[in-house]
């Protein structure tokens, strides 16, 4: 039986400049008629871009079922398969792909409290998570609203909702998190809770050992995910992959043997 993920055919409708480093895409159209929120508030796609076969993940920060239109904020760095192609004012108009969603937060029925972390790139889940929180049935079981941290080099005031307590922190440097210590910083509240975290893979690594080690959570009460590896830079394509995407996927070719196709045309094209 075959695992692969349900692609949806979308068409960029919008996209607009959040902040310096944050642009929002939305996407609609025919192809996304099929498609369907899991209703898990970290719920995240795939999607890939014009000239890759590659999928990046994004959260999906809503999905309105009557319009078929489908928002994803995506932050923008140097490098970066998708980041290159949303830094451009000019896709309104183009055609990608996304998945399936999937999510992973799981919020234990007897939790009185919730903390979010994470870098910019974990901040559309946290909105939508603290969304999610502010409508949950029945209210009386929170002690206190979801308390957030962010790191980001941009303070997003209004980006985030009203109910929920924010502590913001600039990043050491670009390719550099301090979210380590403001975890071994937190003032826990007292009971039983959940903790939800995303950020720079090594560093996420590292944090987990913390919760389980020192703090002694028991793995129902967290959950730490690693959104982005730190000193990835994508080197150039000598080949662009489209056209032989494209033509594999016309061919019925599976995605080893378009890799293999890919592989070949770039060692054709090296001096």
């Amino acid at each position: 039986m075959s695992t692969r993920a349900q692609q949806y055919a979308a068409v960029v409708v919008r996209r607009e400049q959040l902040a310096e480093h944050f642009v929002r895409v939305v996407l609609a159209g025919d192809g996304l008629v099929g498609f369907a929120s899991t209703g898990i508030p970290d719920e995240w796609v795939g999607l890939i871009v014009p000239g890759q076969f590659q999928s990046r993940y994004y959260t999906v920060r809503s999905w309105d079922a009557v319009a078929h239109e489908l928002t994803l904020d995506i932050v923008v760095h140097d490098h970066g398969l998708v980041t290159e192609w949303a830094a451009r004012p000019e896709i309104v108009g183009e055609t990608v792909t996304v998945t399936d969603p999937k999510g992973s937060f799981a919020l234990p029925e007897d939790a009185a409290w919730l903390l979010l972390v994470g870098d910019l790139t974990a901040l559309p889940a946290m909105a939508r998570i603290t969304e999610w929180a502010a409508g949950r049935s029945p209210a009386s079981k929170w002690s206190q609203s979801p308390r957030i941290w962010v790191e980001s080099p941009e303070v997003l005031t209004t980006y985030l909702p009203v109910t929920a307590e924010v502590s913001w922190s600039i990043p050491p440097s670009d390719d550099s998190s301090d979210l380590a210590t403001v975890v071994e910083g937190i003032d826990w509240p007292d009971g039983e809770g959940y903790f939800w975290m995303a950020g720079e893979s090594s560093q996420m690594r590292a944090i987990r050992k913390h919760l389980m080690r020192d703090r002694s959570l028991p793995s129902h009460a967290y959950d730490v995910m690693g959104y982005w590896r730190g000193g990835a830079v994508r080197q150039p394509r000598a080949v662009d992959p489209g056209p032989i995407y494209r033509e594999g996927r016309a061919a019925g070719l599976s995605d080893q043997q378009i890799w293999e196709r890919y592989d070949q045309a770039q060692q054709e094209a090296s001096p």
